[in-house]
């Protein structure tokens, strides 16, 4: 009997010591992933300063999200979850105002920067990873300088009819280029290179298609190329162009992320007014 007993204390101590070891162990597992507080900006080899979680993994945009809603859904949501931190912390070199939070169709609760969505993607293994990038020619690395982004979406004009990237009715998903927030940049078919003809200077006018108004060239998505962009001077402000083109906003898109009134004005069909993408022939 006190064998038995003995046999059976030792077991039991043993199996404690077994638990706690194992317990140990998991506590100070390396691999463990760290909590997830917020955001920062974190400093890439190949891509320069990229927005990540505060762990330094990184952050995407998806082309796909013209407006401010997310579009991964099914499958495509498996690869590329989407990241939320409610009340999130903000690293240096960001701003609270460009965070925002939707609630998609699932139910579930995203983050967004200059309201689009952001996501993970799950090839990254390492922290240091960004291999989504470019992926499908739809998914970015979030940046926080980027001077513009690229959308894909069947274009809508001011008459609420679909339209071709070339201008003309009919259904197509269209890539065209947009600043930062989303908002389409349009090329005036009249401009000359690097020449702006619409402009007068006169206000009431000149907000029926205000200049994309920058400072400087910064980043741009991987499938532009910067050494297309460049500024002019159009009334002592400074206008962003493309190939050429100098770009404008359309007044009645009214600041809407997705909105691409411009490409039916001023009549559907007339193309006098379009967008902007990699097809684009330069002046």
């Amino acid at each position: 009997m006190k064998t038995k007993m003995y046999l059976a204390l030792t077991g039991s101590i043993a199996l404690t010591l077994l638990v706690a070891s194992c317990k140990k162990n998991h506590d100070n597992n390396p691999t463990k992933s760290a909590a997830v507080t917020g955001v920062q900006l974190t400093s890439n080899s190949t891509f320069g300063s990229i927005i990540t979680d505060n762990n330094g993994r990184a952050l995407y945009l998806f082309s796909d999200d013209a407006a401010n809603v997310s579009t991964c859904t099914g499958g495509c949501a498996v690869v590329w979850p989407a990241f939320y931190k409610e009340n999130p912390s903000i690293g240096t070199g960001l701003s609270a105002t460009d965070l925002g939070v939707i609630t998609n169709a699932d139910g579930n609760k995203q983050t967004t920067y200059k309201g689009w969505p952001l996501y993970y993607y799950a090839k990254d293994v390492a922290a240091t990873d960004v291999n989504g990038d470019g992926v499908g020619k739809s998914w970015f690395v979030a940046k926080a300088d980027y001077t513009v982004m690229v959308s894909y979406a069947q274009l809508i004009g001011h008459d609420g009819n679909q339209y071709t990237s070339k201008g003309l009715a009919g259904a197509e998903n269209s890539q065209y280029i947009t600043d930062a927030n989303g908002h389409t940049l349009y090329l005036f078919t009249k401009d000359a290179s690097k020449t702006n003809k619409f402009s007068t200077g006169v206000a009431a006018h000149d907000a029926i298609w205000p200049i994309d108004v920058v400072t400087a060239v910064q980043s741009v998505p991987s499938i532009l190329n910067k050494s297309d962009f460049d500024v002019i001077t159009v009334f002592g402000q400074m206008q962003l162009v493309y190939k050429g083109h100098p770009l404008y906003y359309f007044g009645q898109d009214n600041g809407v992320k997705g909105s691409t009134k411009g490409v039916s004005f001023p009549t559907g069909g007339a193309a006098i007014w379009q967008i902007n993408n990699t097809s684009t022939v330069a002046l």
